[in-house]
This record gives structure tokens, C-alpha cells and sequence, in this order.
């Protein structure tokens, strides 16, 4: 399973956040009010340990307060330079509602 997050292909997006792996990337919070509805950026963020972080998010509150219906994530698995990189263009592109750089 895959989709693009602006130029960039993520694996995903998934609906369980077991099925994310413990390395380092960047994770795409998305966020959608029906399965017929397209995918909207609710937040993005990078991480060491990608499963650890979204399980454990200090913004998963204002995840769920954005009324969508269905929440998941996307990941793309990087190095630590590459994520912080990539972070910061899909945050200047989407400017996601929860978290700030």
C-alpha cells in the first residue's frame, strides 16, 4: 500500500499503527470524513523511531479534534538528515492544522 504526500512516496496510509516499523522517517497524519473522501493533511512530523512516536503522540488530541472520521498515517522511512528536510517541505506545503516546526 502506498500514496504520494506531495512529491514524495509514502507507505501507507494506514490505519494501525502496528503496522508502522521502528526506524527513523517521517509520518504524515492524514485525516478524511468518509472512505470516499480524499486524504487530508492533519500534521507531519519526523522521528528516530517512527512507531514509538505516533503511538505515543502528545498531538494525538488535536488529531482525533479535526472531525474527521477516519485518521491514519503515511511514512516515509529516511535518514535522520533526510527527514528533518523533508518535514520541514511537506509542513510549508500542506501547513497541517495540529503541531508546529
Amino acid at each position: 500500500m502506498s500514496i504520494n504526500i506531495g512529491s514524495y512516496h509514502a507507505e501507507g496510509p494506514f490505519g494501525n499503527e502496528n503496522n508502522l516499523q521502528a526506524r527513523s522517517g517521517v509520518y504524515v497524519i492524514l485525516g478524511r470524513p468518509s472512505t470516499a473522501s480524499t486524504w487530508n493533511v492533519v500534521d507531519v512530523g519526523e522521528s528516530q523511531n517512527i512507531r514509538d512516536r505516533v503511538s505515543n503522540h502528545n498531538r494525538a488530541p488535536c488529531w482525533r479534534g479535526q472531525g474527521h472520521a477516519e485518521l491514519s498515517v503515511a511514512v516515509i522511512y529516511t535518514d535522520a538528515q533526510n527527514r528533518m528536510l523533508i518535514e520541514r517541505q511537506l509542513r510549508a506545503q500542506f501547513n497541517p492544522p495540529c503541531g508546529l516546526i
